[in-house]
């Protein structure tokens, strides 16, 4: 039986199909700048990246990228904006292409968990025209080659069983052993002006620098903050958490309007480090 590969949905929309031009891209989003002072490196344990268009987001997501000494096993999260397929949405075997190549998923791990959380459904419906996760995956490929991952879309709301796939990922990432990182992808608040934006994205910041899967969702539901991928960010903090997480940063935000100079309806993007 033939690997099952995932395709490419949104190569030469989000970010270049040109493998040399990708790479090029990925590595000028990833490079410190020239007056920096030399950083070092996180080993940490979860993360929230952005995944907007790489010309609005990338310099956020590859300012996170470039802080974390990044392990060969990831657990990747993102919120599914297309509706299709089910509630929680996990494929556990095959690859995901990019123009870079293939990325294997981690199998086993895959398997375990959907043994260990039964709502995780075997859905490649869910993945298929998602874009949230895919852009991650070059990032990854030229920071980390050879690194395996779960790809897992998140399309419920309920806390309780976002907090419950959080325990599940935080227990099964300790058992096995090993460096790990669970990646949270989203973009924060939509479509409103700048300036309301920064404001209802602190709030969100603040819970998420403070691991407070709880408070994030809250604050998240009572303010009225369009952040897509709270699910996500809601696992990974309590996955974090389960792995012995005890602090945070704000490694950078920024909103579209700092690229488009429109600052009458911006989408928030926040880069944040888990350890």
């Amino acid at each position: 039986m033939p690997t099952a590969i995932r395709q490419p949905a949104v190569a030469g929309r989000f970010y270049p199909a040109s493998a040399q031009r990708l790479r090029a891209e990925v590595e000028s989003y990833t490079a410190a700048p020239a007056e920096a002072p030399a950083e070092a490196k996180i080993r940490a344990l979860g993360c929230v990246v952005p995944h907007a268009g790489y010309m609005y987001s990338g310099h956020v997501a590859g300012a996170v990228y470039r802080r974390l000494e990044l392990p060969q096993r990831m657990v990747i999260l993102c919120p599914n904006h297309t509706g299709m397929g089910e509630p929680l949405a996990i494929m556990s075997e095959g690859a995901w292409q990019t123009p870079l190549g293939e990325v294997a998923i981690d199998e086993e791990l895959a398997t375990e968990l959907k043994r260990q959380m039964p709502l995780l459904s075997e859905d490649d419906v869910a993945h298929r025209a998602e874009h949230a996760l895919e852009v991650q995956l070059p990032f990854l490929q030229v920071l980390a080659p050879g690194f395996q991952f779960v790809p897992i879309a998140v399309g419920t709301s309920n806390f309780e069983v976002l907090s419950s796939l959080g325990v599940v990922i935080g227990n099964t990432l300790a058992k096995r052993g090993g460096r790990s990182l669970v990646i949270a992808s989203s973009d924060m608040n939509h479509y409103e002006s700048d300036t309301v934006t920064r404001v209802k994205d602190r709030r969100a910041i603040d819970q998420l620098l403070a691991l407070e899967a709880r408070g994030l969702y809250d604050v998240v539901k009572e303010g009225h903050i369009s952040m897509c991928g709270y699910g996500p960010a809601v696992v990974m903090l309590t996955a974090a958490r389960k792995l012995g997480a005890t602090k945070a940063e704000l490694i950078r935000y920024a909103t579209s309007g700092d690229v488009s100079d429109d600052r009458e309806m911006v989408v928030g993007y926040a880069g944040i480090v888990v350890w």
